[in-house]
């Protein structure tokens, strides 16, 4: 992810953070699961990661188990210091 991709994340509301943190931690989830995990309202959860999509950090995918849902994920893995196995990318 780039830095600023990282700051428009972090311009977002608090509601769309935590659905980014959810997916995460939790990997792939529905939007139901999302609701379930993060305890927002279902319109919330629309809404976030209707912003998130927009910023291209959340992708959407036909969910397999049931094709009237839909599977959400990050798009592009946040890399911090620590984590970065390529130091020349990190300083980037």
């Amino acid at each position: 992810m780039s830095q600023s991709e990282r700051e428009e994340l972090d311009d977002l509301p608090p509601s769309a953070k935590l659905v980014f943190k959810v997916l995460e931690y939790q990997g792939s989830l529905t939007q139901k699961q999302i609701v379930e995990e993060s305890m927002l309202s279902a319109r919330t959860v629309r809404y976030a990661l209707e912003r998130l999509e927009e910023l291209g950090v959340v992708e959407e995918d036909v969910y397999f188990a049931d094709a009237r849902q839909n599977l959400y994920e990050i798009d592009a893995p946040l890399e911090t210091e620590a984590e970065c196995a390529d130091p020349q990318k990190c300083a980037e």
